[in-house]
């Protein structure tokens, strides 16, 4: 594991633990050798984030839409800035640049690029590890809702079980670079003869 695409907020929430939980993956990042692989802004959790990881002399690739570089939400110093052209090629090229994912807490982006990431291992498109850090149990409703899913069995329960949760980013990132993600067919159950 050589970078982790991180997908969060480029606001900074109301709790003051998520702004902290950002300052500490990127500074364990850094001293992790890890290159961080993130949205290129410089605002919200986003740019806590990658203050954090230059701060420790870290990697930072931001990978930013065109449109939204020209609103200068882009962080002005990182390692190295990718602009492309859509939302659909920057979830595609972090994708590639990354050996592994994390989610922190965030709005719409960060659980669109975060399901994305989801459905490419679930149908093998990627073999790559998701974490998710939960800070202040943010993620406790989502994950119960996909609980819901694999009762009903509209998921598999090893791909909600390949998904690694902690709410400490050093742990996290020990668990994920220790993790074999299994191989296990999307579909529940064979489709029915025509």
């Amino acid at each position: 594991m050589k970078r982790v695409a991180v997908f969060c907020g480029a606001n900074r929430g109301r709790e003051p633990a998520f702004a902290a939980a950002a300052q500490d993956l990127g500074a364990t990042l850094a001293r992790r050798g890890l290159g961080l692989v993130y949205g290129g802004g410089g605002v919200g959790l986003m740019g806590i984030l990658a203050d954090a990881v230059l701060a420790a002399n870290g990697e930072t690739i931001g990978v930013l839409p065109r449109a939204l570089a020209r609103k200068e939400l882009a962080h002005p110093r990182v390692t190295d800035l990718r602009i492309v052209e859509s939302m659909h090629a920057r979830k595609a090229l972090m994708a590639e640049l990354a050996d592994a994912f994390i989610a922190m807490p965030g709005g719409f982006g960060t659980l669109d690029e975060s399901f994305e990431a989801l459905t490419w291992f679930q149908l093998g498109i990627h073999r790559k590890p998701f974490g998710i850090l939960n800070i202040n149990g943010f993620f406790d409703h989502l994950l119960s809702f996909l609980r819901r899913g694999v009762h009903d069995e509209l998921l598999q329960p090893e791909h909600l079980e390949d998904i690694v949760v902690d709410t400490d980013p050093g742990s996290l990132l020990h668990r994920l670079h220790h993790h074999q993600p299994r191989q296990v067919a999307k579909w529940i159950s064979p489709a029915p003869n025509p």
